[in-house]
């Protein structure tokens, strides 16, 4: 075990060293809590009932004993909320890529991949034995080009891209998405981790972008951010749900969710659903961050959602800045290499309505002082 000393002083070295921080008593703006909803009292009150009822932990996988009323009822809300005819359960996001990914796309066929895609979508399809293309961030026509010389080389074509993209918070064109999957015989696989919640009315980035799902599109989310609570879901047709159950072998073969935490997540698309302004009230408070934070020495990046990347560059500097704020009681992580590229480092702000407007000008007087601005 020589070697490992050598790679950690090589972080180090390199301002690339990560350690974990203790977050309790700390303001936090880095968390992706959008909507407040893991310490709402109706959220955390059902968590709890179910908790008294079922228990700690669900005990098995969901193929033995590890399925319960509670994930049924959560797959069939999620199902309704997102306009599918089915919906499967995942321990993590990260389940949920692993496992569905690999089963879409195989030998003999294709995965397209957008170059910022979360790191769980890029380790799924390194796990596909399809061939893999990387395509520029966002560049469609080079898609569009790619496809009209080489589509008739493979049997699927599997389209793979975030909804909101995770560490520069903007959206997927769903609509010329949509338009190239249908002229080229694609699969659209859409990670809406980061948009369930937060942006089409809290019911993601094709009501967002006003469109209904069709058959060839597959929409995995997330329990664990805007929903409050842990763990993810795939949506798609009834045929790939059973697909999922029957092949995934990251649901096959993972203990599934406790159902305490399912009856909270469901808790939380009832809030959503009860009162869409919810999400309206995030909007227009990410707003009001983006005005604090706009002046800034940075190069802040704001798409309309809650996601506020301050664009430092320098790793030491980014880590110096994020340092500096974690000794006055503020929570706001750099963002390094290899999650950005090098020289891109970053302080994510995501924006939470558990922030008080008082809480986002503090945090912009903060910043203003310890990057020497003076206006």
């Amino acid at each position: 075990m020589d070697w490992i000393p050598d790679i950690l002083s090589r972080l180090r070295a390199e301002e690339l060293y990560r350690e974990r921080i203790l977050s309790e008593g700390l303001k936090d703006f880095c968390s992706n809590d959008y909507l407040g909803f893991r310490n709402h009292p109706e959220v955390v009150s059902s968590a709890v009932k179910a908790l008294e009822e079922t228990g700690l932990g669900s005990a098995a996988s969901q193929l033995i004993s590890g399925y319960t009323r509670y994930h049924r009822r959560l797959e069939e809300a999620l199902a309704r909320f997102k306009g599918t005819p089915a919906c499967v359960l995942f321990g993590s996001g990260y389940l949920a890529n692993v496992g569905t990914i690999p089963l879409l796309a195989g030998e003999g066929d294709l995965i397209l991949s957008d170059e910022l895609n979360h790191a769980s979508l890029i380790d799924a399809c390194r796990l596909s034995k399809a061939e893999r293309k990387i395509f520029p961030h966002r560049d469609y026509r080079w898609v569009r080009s790619f496809l009209e010389r080489e589509r008739r080389l493979y049997n699927r074509v599997l389209l793979v891209t975030d909804g909101v993209f995770s560490m520069d918070g903007d959206l997927a064109d769903l609509e010329e998405l949509y338009r190239i999957s249908e002229k080229y015989d694609c699969l659209l696989y859409v990670d809406d981790a980061h948009g369930t919640g937060t942006v089409g009315g809290g019911r993601g980035v094709l009501a967002e972008a006003g469109l209904r799902w069709r058959e060839n599109v597959i929409l995995m989310g997330t329990l664990s951010k805007a929903l409050g609570s842990y763990g993810a879901f795939v949506c798609g047709s009834r045929e790939l749900a059973d697909l999922l159950v029957n092949r995934a072998r990251s649901l096959i073969f993972s203990t599934s969710l406790p159902p305490s935490l399912c009856a909270g997540a469901l808790k939380a698309v009832e809030l959503i659903e009860k009162d869409p302004g919810i999400v309206e009230s995030l909007r227009k408070k990410t707003e009001k961050a983006y005005s604090l934070l706009k002046g800034l020495p940075f190069r802040v990046l704001y798409h309309g959602t809650p996601i506020i990347p301050l664009v430092v560059g320098e790793e030491r500097e980014a880590v110096r800045i994020s340092t500096a704020l974690l000794e006055r009681g503020v929570l706001l992580r750099a963002v390094r290499y290899p999650t950005v590229p090098k020289g891109s480092a970053r302080l994510r702000l995501t924006v939470s309505l558990r922030h008080e407007e008082e809480d986002l000008e503090e945090l912009a007087e903060l910043l203003r002082e310890l990057s020497g601005y003076t206006p």
